[in-house]
């Protein structure tokens, strides 16, 4: 198993302060995530956090994501200015 050092430097220091959060799965989601952290030896919660890290990079990657955040942060601002 490889370990990409930058996410496990990103989850310690997370975790440092970590925020405790409730997730809703369906019983299918759940046994899926129970059994690849099963097969990888990890917590499951590992598993969740390595895969939320994965997906806000993407997000962050993302062109369409960015311009919306950008609409989003000009609305915010325009309702500050008022």
């Amino acid at each position: 198993m490889m370990v990409d050092n930058r996410l496990v430097l990103v989850q310690n220091s997370a975790m440092k302060q970590a925020k405790a959060m409730t997730v809703r799965l369906s019983e299918e989601q759940a046994q899926a995530l129970e059994m690849v952290a099963s097969v990888e030896n990890r917590p499951v919660s590992d598993i969740i956090r390595a895969a939320i890290t994965t997906h806000i990079e993407t997000r962050r990657r993302d062109p369409s994501f960015q311009a919306g955040l950008k609409d989003r942060i000009s609305q915010a601002r325009k309702l500050l200015d008022r």
